[in-house]
């Protein structure tokens, strides 16, 4: 039986930005083997969006809930996208 697979849409809002958080995310995210990519906004949010087996996924999410250590997650907004079969986490750059 195939592992279920995710694909999540997430921003995350708080003191993200100038802590690591994008850095920690990938390293996490290849830590769990998710793909996908990371990057800051410009309204002090990060973005991401995250894909692999369903518990790696969920496992990642959870750990962006509270981020970096120097971090301070207020809220973690995700919905559903569609697959892109990304391959690797990267940091992309601000948009």
């Amino acid at each position: 039986m195939t592992p279920r697979q995710l694909c999540v849409h997430v921003i995350v809002r708080g003191r993200v930005q100038g802590v690591g958080f994008r850095f920690e995310t990938r390293a996490q995210a290849r830590r769990l083997g998710v793909a996908g990519w990371v990057r800051n906004l410009a309204d002090g949010s990060v973005e991401a969006l995250v894909e692999g087996e369903a518990a790696a996924v969920d496992a990642l999410l959870a750990w962006m809930e509270h981020g970096a250590a120097g971090a301070a997650v207020t809220s973690l907004d995700t919905s559903p996208a569609e697959p892109t079969s990304a391959s690797g986490f990267e940091i992309r750059r601000t948009a």
